[in-house]
């Protein structure tokens, strides 16, 4: 049985990219979490770019998620992650499930700077998926710029995907 998150840490590209090697993670999208409209088109309207990932509750757990998203942001930062800046880059855990909104929140507050942090943690209200191009995108265009370091990118890419374990083969 899959469970659904979204997690938003940046630019989309390199946060799927990154998210598909985890440990338990079955499934990636691009999309956008919390906007207001159901469209793609129009002007912005508050959405943050998002990956909306589907996994094995059995395998990684949702603060798992949350420690793996930490390895990929800067989780002080407002609104800007890397080269890129707007409101839509911020960094975010959304979610349908409230377990799953109480276990982020329980991580994040057992962190010690967690007075310092700037995650946001909120139900996911509205979601739309990313336009064809931007799905898998750094898997198909792997030169294009990138706010995740390239080794960071791949670094659970060998790992054991049925397992929670990083063990090379």
């Amino acid at each position: 049985m899959t469970e659904e998150i979204y997690l938003a840490g940046g630019c989309l590209w390199g946060v799927q990219a990154f998210v598909s090697t985890l440990p338990g993670v079955s499934e990636t999208e691009a999309g956008r979490a919390n906007g207001t409209s159901p469209r793609l088109d129009g002007p912005y309207d508050g959405y943050a770019e998002c990956v909306r990932t589907r996994f094995d509750p059995s395998v990684v757990s949702v603060p798992r998620l949350v420690e793996y998203l930490f390895e990929i942001i800067d989780p002080y930062s407002v609104n800007h992650q890397g080269p890129d800046i707007g409101e839509k880059y911020r960094t975010g855990v959304y979610s349908r499930d409230p377990a799953h909104l109480a276990e982020a929140r329980a991580f994040l507050a057992a962190c010690d700077d967690a007075h310092r942090i700037a995650v946001e943690v909120l139900p996911l209200i509205n979601y739309v998926r990313s336009a064809d191009e931007h799905q898998h995108h750094l898997a198909r265009c792997p030169d294009d710029p990138c706010h995740i370091p390239r080794d960071l990118l791949t670094k659970y890419s060998w790992a054991d995907k049925s397992t929670n374990r990083t063990s090379r083969r």
